[in-house]
């Protein structure tokens, strides 16, 4: 039997269809291949205007692993190394792509998947210029994190005041970006990262896209033969139309934001509802990833009608589960989810 919803990830349904009639509708047009096309070419000068600086570089690349992996690769010596919370993409969910560029990763523990400038500080205190041990080099950081919640613009720019006293590169993953920017709560805007980040990308697989990230460069020291590293690592993409016109499309209209808001707002109702029925969650997200803990008993009813995974176990009796919404997810299933964890609640209590 067929499960009535997956709330597994964001990335589980094609793309929007403003994006596939742009597809469409270009689909016949000779153009220049690798990324030179007019169509990127538009989309990099939208994205520049949406940022406010037009010195920023940008470069559409497939996927976020490999945004990471050539940003980071690319700008790090080979006894450099990088800071980041033990949730981290990168130090998780990769398959050992970073270390396999020959650089070490430092984590940081986190119960809420951001890291402070106090902790970057020990890990520097830990790290002094000796020979002997690696250089860390670059913070690396999520927004939204690994575990739904944001950093505030304040918080961003404590980040990087750090950074530039230390000598340190600031890059973001922003895979969820939209979810982090749109969010209940948050302050910061996408022109502000510009003057905070040395690098970042703004994702689009999770946000409506069919696939595709859009790197940013803001330091002039991290610009130079950068398509040649995106050459060497596969990411100069023949076709790159196919990723330029989807930035297109996403950011003319003001798409990118509605769409992540859609899915913020159901994740919202989600956790409200669940709450509701006496339950906790394991993290304050504002964002579309919600984290619901649950009794193990309540979680196996609810895998006969819906899939999600279990982020973690926290005793013998009870896990916390992530439920992760789209920009496609209907209402009637968040409305569906709540009706049945009611009835699982009222028999299993």
């Amino acid at each position: 039997m067929s499960k009535r919803y997956s709330f597994k990830n964001d990335y589980s349904e094609g793309a929007h269809h403003q994006i596939l009639n742009l597809l469409e509708s270009t689909n016949y047009e000779q153009l220049e291949g690798y990324g030179l096309d007019s169509y990127s070419e538009r989309a990099r000068m939208l994205l520049q205007q949406e940022l406010e600086d037009d010195s920023v570089d940008i470069h559409f690349v497939s996927g976020g692993t490999q945004a990471n992996l050539i940003v980071l690769g690319s700008t790090l010596r080979p006894h450099h190394s990088i800071v980041a919370a033990q949730t981290a993409h990168i130090n998780v969910h990769e398959a050992g792509a970073i270390e396999l560029t020959g650089h070490k990763i430092n984590s940081i523990f986190s119960t809420d998947g951001k890291i402070t400038p106090e902790q970057i500080l020990q890990v520097l205190d830990f790290h002094p210029n000796d020979e002997h041990m690696v250089k860390p080099k670059i913070v690396f950081i999520s927004n939204s994190t690994e575990l739904g919640t944001i950093y505030t613009k304040h918080e961003l720019q404590e980040l990087s005041k750090l950074c530039n006293e230390h000598g340190l590169y600031l890059y973001l993953d922003g895979a969820r970006l939209g979810t982090a920017l749109t969010a209940n709560g948050q302050d910061l805007k996408m022109s502000d990262l510009t003057s905070i980040l040395d690098a970042f990308y703004i994702g689009g697989t999770k946000n409506g896209a069919l696939l595709g990230e859009a790197i940013v460069i803001t330091n002039p020291e991290l610009k130079e033969d950068f398509r040649y590293f995106l050459k060497q690592r596969g990411a100069l993409l023949a076709k790159g139309r196919l990723l330029g016109i989807q930035f297109l499309g996403l950011f003319e209209d003001g798409l990118y934001y509605k769409l992540a808001r859609h899915a913020n707002e159901l994740a919202q109702k989600l956790a409200q509802g669940i709450k509701d029925l006496g339950y906790s969650m394991f993290s304050d997200s504002p964002t579309n990833q919600i984290f619901p803990i649950f009794p193990d008993q309540v979680i196996d009813q609810l895998w006969n009608d819906y899939d999600f995974y279990v982020w973690t176990r926290l005793d013998n009796n009870k896990s916390a589960v992530r439920l992760v919404t789209s920009w496609a997810t209907p209402e009637k299933c968040i409305n569906e989810f709540l009706q049945s964890l009611k009835k699982i609640t009222r028999t299993s209590r």
